[in-house]
């Protein structure tokens, strides 16, 4: 990859954070449905085939979320533990999908789970990145209590991400809902105090205090706009930047 190349971008490497309820079609039924699993790699392939160094953390909501199993009875250790399986569930998928592009991919999980993927290493991580290959990091933190945006805040400062890109169904962060408060106003930028000061859920506070005291800048955008990922990585205006 050229020096050029790479000078050309405002991020260089990432940390993409997906919600596992984006690969959902509740209305078919399905917990994975492949033209959105296809519509995500198709995004991640052109911002890699740019030369950008990717990493993802999937959630897992849309097969199993451990919180919402505590209200049906399930032990919280239990649940969060079923919801880090389901995170791995989701890489497998996101890989196949990604190398059936030709991008070379790597999912690493904080499970030990040897004949599915390998175990997470820093540096190992840091190698696939010098190869070219996405990598995606997959089964949280592997504790429970810890969220899958607490695994993308922790990997991200571990890899040394130039930002964490959080993908939602919105174009940014608001002062209240936009989709129950007609007047709430979309913020271009932030800074991390004014955030905490003012409660807005940019990422729960575990995860929000770690990119915070490493210097991650948090980017939301929607995930929905088509090119959206180019040009937040070249620079572009895009979603609201926390920092």
């Amino acid at each position: 990859m050229s020096t050029v190349k790479k000078n050309k971008l405002k991020y260089s490497r990432i940390l993409l954070k997906l919600s596992g309820e984006v690969l959902a079609d509740r209305s078919r039924g399905e917990c994975i449905d492949p033209k959105r699993l296809e519509f995500m790699a198709e995004r991640v392939k052109r911002i890699h085939e740019m030369g950008v160094e990717v990493g993802i953390v999937l959630g897992g909501g849309n097969i199993f979320r451990g919180l919402s199993g505590t209200a049906k009875g399930v032990n919280r250790v239990t649940g969060d533990s079923m919801g880090m399986l389901a995170t791995i569930i989701n890489a497998l998928a996101m890989m196949n999908a990604l190398e059936a592009m030709g991008v070379p991919t790597r999912v690493m999980t904080s499970i030990e789970m040897p004949k599915l993927a390998e175990p997470f290493i820093q540096r190992r991580a840091l190698r696939h990145f010098e190869k070219g290959r996405v990598v995606i990091f997959a089964g949280g933190t592997g504790n429970p209590y810890f969220s899958t945006d607490s695994a993308a805040a922790l990997r991200a400062s571990e890899i040394g991400a130039d930002a964490l890109l959080k993908a939602t169904k919105v174009d940014g962060v608001y002062t209240a809902d936009p989709e129950k408060d007609p007047t709430a106003r979309k913020y271009g930028s932030l800074k991390f105090e004014t955030a905490l000061e003012k409660r807005l859920k940019v990422m729960d506070s575990a995860a929000f205090a770690l990119c915070m005291d490493n210097g991650i800048p948090i980017v939301v955008f929607d995930f929905f706009d088509g090119d959206a990922l180019e040009r937040l990585v070249k620079g572009g205006r895009v979603g609201t930047v926390v920092s």
